[in-house]
């Protein structure tokens, strides 16, 4: 039974990997395509932000959720009690609503490159830093 749990395990960190990688990754496209001055550019950042967002960030999401979900249950006769993991789950809520902020962000950009400042997504591009630096100490330390 172990060795499943431990299955599921690997296949969560890998998704929440992927998961961190395009939320970093996308709002940083936001920066460059509030900058961007020319319709290529623009066009070329209107898919890239689409391809990332609904090929590789959303699936990862739900792969996060899935396998975490996934644990929860296996586990919850022991993690009913354990204050750091409800912590957890609502800093993944959380990251779940930016998440959707950033698809919000991103139709907006579409018709307007210049919603936003580039210095409003360099800070937007920060927020999920503060999320994960608390998730993996509450993760590996277990402070409660």
């Amino acid at each position: 039974m172990a060795d499943y749990i431990n299955w599921i395990k690997a296949a969560h960190i890998i998704s929440v990997v992927t998961w961190f990688a395009a939320i970093f990754y996308l709002p940083r496209l936001y920066v460059y395509h509030a900058m961007s001055d020319d319709a290529i550019s623009q066009e070329r950042f209107v898919i890239m932000e689409r391809k990332l967002y609904r090929g590789i960030m959303t699936p990862s999401m739900i792969a996060t959720w899935t396998f975490g979900l996934w644990m929860v249950y296996l586990g919850w006769d022991v993690y009913k009690t354990q204050g750091w993991l409800h912590v957890k789950i609502f800093l993944v809520v959380l990251l779940s609503a930016y998440h959707g902020a950033c698809g919000f962000y991103r139709k907006k950009l579409v018709d307007n490159p210049q919603y936003k400042s580039h210095v409003f997504w360099r800070w937007f591009n920060e927020i999920p830093v503060f999320a994960l630096v608390i998730i993996v100490i509450l993760v590996v330390v277990k402070p409660f």
